[in-house]
């Protein structure tokens, strides 16, 4: 179903002016699919078309078939999955069933979700020119194509590095050139931004944006965090749930959709027509800022987890110098920092997987026990999963901890009970990260760490996120979440830890250390200025 007309990445045309219609970069016609032994439909019916030359964003909630219609595009879906299938998709005009997906490679270039599971090769330089050895492209023009793309995303100072040793957002920047140097005219990336920092994401989005508007590429992004990228979408493509998707220009699907950034939330509450998509348009609305309410603290309770003077690295290169703080009962405290900053090191000093090389780290006045006295839901959750059904994997983990109660309410709390007697592979990534954490989340750690929590979740599984580590929290435990997410902190967090440069740089509360960033802020923060961190905080006072 298509909502309107699609707005062209060309310039607009002169009066009386009669323009030819774009070619398609992409087609689908009467497309259906079905996973192999599933019991519905991922797809149904779906017809749209892409044009080419535009920034085509997928979006819709968790599970509801993006990552798959991304798929359907490269012809992993099915030539690699199987499944059942039907209709049409052609791919600057091959046919996606008759034309397996290595005869795609060179017009149709991917990242998925995980991109390491992509790379072949250990050093990053290797990795970038693995793509355009394998296409036979000159040599001369490989290592040009090399250089630009590590311009373009910051790589020059990763390139002898092993891709093993980067952080998951180094990861996402390295896979996302090395499809780009292989020269295809359609990039298809499945959450490009989920493990970027603010800068980096706003960095990637705009050189997808450049290679659209100035080389006439067509992009196709599947996206939850639509604050990073509604607004530079030429159009949208809103899978609805149930299979079925419309299209149309961004601010109706959004709306549509009802999963918009915080700015679209906050347009919508307050009836703004045309919908804002961006903190520029929002700011048009807004005539005078109102009085920032004020900051609601509570003090915090005993310290569950120290860190003192700690120290810690990888191949004798520091990561983290001279690191204290603690961690205090009944808090939900956020770690923010640029990719790279260590967030990850220190989550696993915390939780006892790493030994620090020097400093010392306590949980309840004693060396950490992993999955016993501190829990680490890590940024790949499928490394956690190892059981044929969702409820085995939380049956599991209460069994360890010698709890008696059983899955259904660690379930029901993140909204995943229709999920119980389902395979963990055969979720979607959003879907298992749910899994993952509420298998973590039921050992009743005093410590509970999260490594990005919301990579491919929607607006309202964040919302029983949220519910959980408050949940967590007032029962005596100490949360501690890595995450770029900066729209999940101004709602959970009661406490921001900033690292950068090997250490802590700021440690405080939200309106304080994101209230003045000119990189983390909110888009609340963005619109009305410090002191402003939600949707709600804002339609009340503006209403």
């Amino acid at each position: 179903m298509t909502l309107g007309p699609i707005k062209s990445a060309q310039e607009e045309p002169a009066a009386g002016e009669r323009v030819p219609t774009p070619p398609s970069a992409i087609r689908i016609d009467g497309l259906s699919f079905s996973y192999p032994g599933a019991g519905r439909l991922a797809l149904r019916e779906v017809s749209l078309e892409i044009p080419d030359g535009v920034f085509a964003l997928v979006a819709g909630p968790t599970g509801s078939g993006k990552s798959t219609l991304i798929r359907t595009m490269n012809g992993l879906v099915p030539h690699f999955s199987g499944g059942s299938f039907s209709g049409r998709v052609l791919v600057s005009g091959r046919d996606t069933l008759h034309t397996r997906p290595r005869y795609l490679a060179d017009v149709a270039g991917f990242v998925p979700q995980d991109p390491g599971a992509a790379f072949v090769v250990d050093l990053v330089e290797d990795e970038l020119a693995y793509g355009m050895e394998n296409l036979g492209i000159e040599p001369l023009v490989m290592r040009r194509r090399l250089e630009e793309v590590s311009d373009l995303l910051a790589l020059e100072s990763l390139r002898r590095r092993s891709v093993r040793d980067l952080s998951g957002g180094e990861r996402q920047r390295v896979a996302i050139a090395a499809a780009l140097a292989a020269g295809p005219r359609i990039l298809l990336l499945d959450e490009p931004t989920s493990q970027l920092d603010p800068q980096a994401a706003e960095d990637v989005c705009a050189v997808l944006q450049r290679l659209v508007h100035d080389l006439g590429l067509t992009v196709v992004v599947a996206e939850h965090r639509l604050e990073r990228v509604a607004s530079f979408a030429d159009l949208v493509v809103g899978c609805v749930g149930e299979g079925e998707v419309v299209q149309g220009p961004p601010a109706d699907v959004v709306e549509v959709l009802d999963l918009g950034p915080p700015v679209a939330r906050l347009g919508a509450r307050l009836s703004w027509r045309p919908l804002p998509l961006s903190v520029r348009e929002a700011r048009r609305y807004v005539q005078t800022s109102p009085e920032p309410p004020a900051a609601v603290s509570r003090p915090p309770g005993e310290a569950r987890a120290s860190v003192t003077k700690l120290e810690a690295g990888y191949d004798r290169e520091d990561v983290l110098t001279d690191v204290s703080l603690e961690l205090h009962a009944g808090v939900v405290a956020a770690l923010m920092g640029r990719n790279g900053a260590g967030k990850t090191t220190l989550l696993r000093c915390l939780s006892g997987l790493k030994k620090p090389s020097a400093g010392r780290v306590l949980v309840d006045g004693a060396p950490p026990v992993p999955g016993r006295s501190v829990a680490l839901c890590p940024q790949a959750p499928d490394s956690v999963l190892f059981r044929d059904r969702v409820e085995d994997e939380i049956s599991v983990t209460l069994a360890a901890a010698g709890l008696r109660d059983g899955p259904g309410p660690h379930l029901e709390r993140l909204g995943i009970t229709a999920l119980a007697s389902r395979h963990p592979r055969d979720l979607s990534a959003g879907e298992r990260l749910l899994v993952a954490l509420a298998s973590i989340a039921a050992s009743g750690a005093g410590v509970l760490l999260l490594d990005e929590p919301t990579r491919g979740l929607d607006l309202e599984a964040k919302h029983r996120l949220v519910n959980l580590l408050r949940i967590y929290s007032d029962e005596g435990r100490a949360v501690l979440l890595a995450t770029h997410d900066v729209e999940l902190v101004a709602q959970v967090a009661e406490r921001v830890i900033m690292l950068a440069s090997k250490e802590v740089i700021a440690d405080g509360s939200p309106e304080v250390v994101l209230g003045d960033s000119v990189v983390f802020a909110p888009q609340m923060t963005r619109v009305l200025g410090p002191g402003w961190l939600t949707v709600e905080q804002a339609a009340a006072a503006l209403a």
